[in-house]
């Protein structure tokens, strides 16, 4: 087994004064570590840096955060179920390895509800559609006509196969009434540079990884996945308000392995949901074009719940499977 703790790396407070009252009445065993499934700079790794960095100060003890790669997070969720229950190991994971790689992956090498317990949901994301800014359409109602026109032609380039943005150019295009060819890339640089070059029409990606593109001039986004306009576009439509029924978002959340005693869960998802709450954190999240979530166990727990009955369905109705 993988060992990601020493039991030795622990930095207790030079001084109990110093310690926050929740660290004083309930301190961890030892130092924290914090797992992301996926390389340095993305947002899953951003948002985990930005909570290690205040944490460790509630808490009164280190954080650190590793990032172990590999199968699309999956490695650092094989990892993490594994545990023994004395050491203190966090994962940062998403909807891909909670929610679609279960239901993709024949053997993904995990429960992903028996195997780990949610902690706390930190931030959201929205998807948006985009096209090249050299494109003619501008915006939805425009795909709409070119679509009626140009009948199965809707090509949309996507991230990854089998990521959430597939899923949603999936639910998009039957809210379209056209079956989209979803075009599968090796992450976002490359499917944003084929947009930005007019080699591909349509790409649907989260939108903290679009906008800066949008903003540049260099591609130009249709519409939003949210509820509300994203306060970074306000000029930018909801699906909904474009005449499409179509809302969804995904969502970065701590996970613990289900071996973790409850106590100790429940304390950390307090301390997370607080540390969620502050002005300075959230602030931070949104500079990341993140929506900031407070959310303790219970409530992160209810809305996993609610977000498995929405994908789900999609997932599986699209009869996708993938391989190791």
């Amino acid at each position: 087994m993988r060992k990601w703790i020493s039991g030795a790396a622990f930095a207790a407070l030079a001084a109990a004064s110093a310690v926050p009252a929740c660290a004083q009445t309930a301190p961890l065993d030892g130092a924290l570590t914090i797992v992301v499934g996926y390389p340095p700079g993305g947002s899953s790794d951003r948002v985990a840096r930005l909570v290690a960095d205040r944490l460790k100060d509630r808490l009164g003890v280190t954080v650190v955060v590793e990032n172990k790669t590999g199968a699309g997070g999956r490695i650092a969720a094989q990892g993490l179920h594994a545990l023994a229950a004395r050491q203190n190991v966090l994962m940062l994971a998403n909807p891909a390895v909670m929610v679609v790689a279960p239901l993709v992956y024949a053997e993904p090498g995990y429960d992903a509800q028996r195997d780990f317990k949610p902690v706390s949901l930190v931030s959201r994301y929205k998807f948006a559609l985009a096209v090249p800014a050299t494109s003619p359409i501008r915006d939805v109602a425009a795909l709409r006509q070119w679509l009626q026109a140009n009948p199965r032609q809707f090509t949309v380039g996507v991230p990854a196969t089998g990521s959430l943005p597939h899923f949603f150019a999936l639910m998009l295009g039957r809210e379209l009434g056209q079956e989209p060819e979803v075009v599968g890339y090796r992450g976002s640089a490359p499917l944003i540079s084929e947009l930005i070059g007019g080699i591909l029409p349509q790409a649907v990606d989260t939108l903290d990884t679009l906008l800066p593109q949008h903003r540049a001039g260099k591609i130009r986004i249709l519409a939003t996945s949210g509820e509300a306009r994203d306060p970074e576009l306000t000029d930018v439509p909801t699906f909904r308000e474009a005449g499409v029924n179509l809302a969804a978002d995904g969502w970065n959340a701590f996970f613990a392995a289900s071996s973790m005693a409850p106590a100790k869960a429940e304390r950390l998802g307090a301390d997370i949901a607080a540390l969620m709450r502050e002005p300075a954190m959230q602030q931070a999240v949104r500079e990341s074009y993140l929506e900031p979530v407070s959310s303790d166990v219970a409530a992160t727990t209810a809305e996993l719940d609610a977000y498995r009955k929405q994908w789900e369905p999609v997932v599986r109705a699209s009869g996708f499977t993938a391989t190791q």
